[in-house]
């Protein structure tokens, strides 16, 4: 016959074994796998929430705003990943137009802008274009794309694939016209 003693020895001894042999095998399954990372996959610098100037010669050229940004020297290139938001402006300094996207990237040697998913560049003069990818060149100061596009004006609404165009929108190009234009008066 048991007692009440051997019987919570033995519960303890059960409660034990389980641990043990529980824990040996769990912890394989639990295990991360291990990713070797170089320095050049790090990024050298980080933040939140910043804005970065983009300026030639003195004068300011565009100011992104964007809620992550990560700068990674090896590669000579920034990346944002959240809420990008570029203000351009022109040779007198008077802002032009405004682009925003989901996430993008600065080529740090070149200044050239990438911006990819929900990118829409509103000029001052009420043109809207919608794209996934577009990219802003710092020499000339001129957007391009290969995708489709969606362009509504004050006097016309063009979709296509391929533009190119002054940052401000006011004088376009489409390669490719696939929708109806709409000629406004």
């Amino acid at each position: 016959m048991r007692t009440r003693n051997d019987v919570h020895l033995l519960l303890r001894l059960a409660c034990c074994a389980a641990l043990i042999f529980g824990g040996v095998g769990c912890e394989e399954k639990l295990k991360p796998a291990v990713v070797p990372l170089t320095q050049e996959d790090l990024p050298a610098q980080e933040s939140w929430r910043s804005a970065v100037t983009f300026s030639d010669s003195a004068r300011v050229r565009a100011i992104l705003w964007a809620g992550h940004i990560a700068v990674f020297s090896g590669q000579r290139v920034t990346v944002m990943d959240d809420s990008i938001h570029v203000d351009f402006f022109d040779d007198r300094g008077l802002h032009t137009s405004t682009l925003t996207a989901r996430r993008g990237q600065v080529n740090d040697q070149t200044q050239d802008f990438e911006g990819y998913e929900n990118v829409v560049v509103t000029s001052d003069s009420g043109t809207i274009l919608r794209t996934e990818r577009l990219f802003w060149t710092n020499a000339t100061r001129k957007i391009h794309t290969d995708a489709f596009v969606d362009i509504a004006g004050p006097a016309e609404h063009i979709m296509g694939h391929g533009m190119e165009s002054d940052q401000d929108l006011k004088h376009y190009t489409i390669f490719r016209v696939t929708g109806q234009t709409v000629w406004r008066e």
